[in-house]
């Protein structure tokens, strides 16, 4: 066995081969987090009756069908504590998945300690926030079962936290307050001022520091443009620059910003409204409003992550999301070379109307069926097969967790 990478990545190597036989299970893998994978095979496999424990003779060997395999958290409308992040995690890995996509920043709170802007925090927050050492510790914990953890704090729209303490961020004028409504709402950060982006270039340089994963989230859905719209100044920068539209001032700012991920040694990643003429091609294109965007974002030469079809927040059956496929529907037609750049999945959790009371039973157990989808190959799809398996795995989710 090779030792797993420094800061695990996507291409990690998750294969291994499990062999049970009357006198002995051997477990085999090329890495630690192959080895993980395995271990929750076996644990799967052991059941008890009249004789005891035991599990069945077989020889399994295994691999995921993408290296992608998240759940997007919004942990920012409502706030969920440390031991709920880390129970969650422990649910994670017991059914695979490798990506906790952790959603910080929104219109209803900023939830990350900040010692550069400490206002982001002390005033955006309402105090539910986690330090910087709590964040090392669930990065910590995370890695200790196969789990990268990839940070999103939304630019330039969901962002009114963010200006509760730094108004001179925002297009329009303050003062603001945090929100205590949903939605699409107007505030969206300025992309024609430099000093907008020397403060991003600090933020990102500190919160980079402290999440060791290769990728960032930049966010960059549901801005409405409307206070760019109203804005005199910002009308005249955009036929300055003869842009035509506000997706063209959110691409200016796209640019600008990946600009400052990468500086400071990250790949950007950002929700599929980012995807525009004129995006570099190093962004990967994150699908939440449909398949076509991840087809699309597949044939210009952009890796791609779908969302769409996989929003436990909304309540759907199991099989809703079962069915939904990141190689089906409008990307079935692609090319081998453009397949490829589909790296797989994310469930989503948004936080609107689920609290941390309630939001274990909004990720289970649907959240097996879709780190099913997306480990298993692309021919198991049977819904009646799988309702029956998510029964058992509903009831040792307990054991597991």
């Amino acid at each position: 066995m090779r030792s797993s990478e420094a800061v695990q990545s996507f291409k990690e190597d998750e294969s291994y081969t499990l062999e049970v036989s009357p006198k002995q299970a051997r477990l085999k893998s090329p890495t630690p987090v192959g080895a993980l994978r395995g271990m929750e095979t076996f644990l799967q496999l052991v059941d008890l009756d009249a004789t005891g424990f035991g599990a069945p003779a077989v020889e399994i060997h295994d691999q995921p069908r993408f290296p992608w395999r998240g759940l997007s958290w919004d942990v920012s409308r409502h706030w969920m504590p440390i031991e709920v992040v880390k129970r969650n995690l422990d649910g994670m890995a017991a059914v695979k998945l490798n990506v906790f996509h952790w959603h910080l920043s929104d219109d209803q709170g900023f939830r990350v300690e900040s010692k550069t802007f400490p206002k982001l925090h002390e005033m955006g927050s309402d105090g539910h926030y986690y330090t910087q050492e709590q964040v090392k510790e669930v990065i910590a914990y995370a890695r200790d079962r196969g789990i990268r953890v990839v940070p999103e704090f939304d630019m330039p729209g969901h962002s009114t936290a963010w200006f509760v303490g730094y108004p001179e961020l925002a297009s329009g004028p303050g003062p603001y307050q945090i929100e205590r409504r949903w939605g699409v709402l107007n505030p969206a950060m300025d992309p024609t001022r430099d000093e907008v982006y020397q403060f991003l270039d600090a933020f990102v340089g500190e919160t980079a520091a402290l999440f060791p994963d290769e990728y960032f989230h930049i966010g960059g859905d549901e801005v409405n443009g409307k206070q760019w719209k109203s804005d005199p100044r910002i009308q005249a920068f955009m036929q300055q620059h003869a842009m035509r539209s506000t997706a063209d001032l959110q691409t200016y700012f796209s640019e600008r910003l990946v600009e400052i991920v990468e500086r400071h040694g990250k790949k950007p990643i950002g929700w599929d409204e980012v995807l525009h003429p004129g995006l570099p091609k190093n962004v990967v294109v994150q699908s939440w409003r449909g398949q076509r965007s991840l087809a699309t974002a597949a044939q210009q030469g952009y890796m791609g992550v779908l969302s769409a079809g996989y929003y436990l927040d909304l309540i759907e059956p199991a099989s809703r999301h079962y069915r939904a496929d990141p190689l089906e529907g409008a990307t079935a037609g692609l090319t081998a070379e453009e397949r490829v750049r589909i790296l797989g999945g994310e469930a989503c959790m948004w936080e609107e109307f689920a609290s941390s009371a309630t939001v274990d039973s909004r990720l289970w157990p649907r959240l097996a069926a879709i780190a099913e989808r997306l480990w298993s190959p692309q021919s198991v799809k049977d819904v009646d097969s799988m309702y029956r398996r998510l029964a058992v795995v509903s009831r040792e989710l307990s054991f597991w967790a």
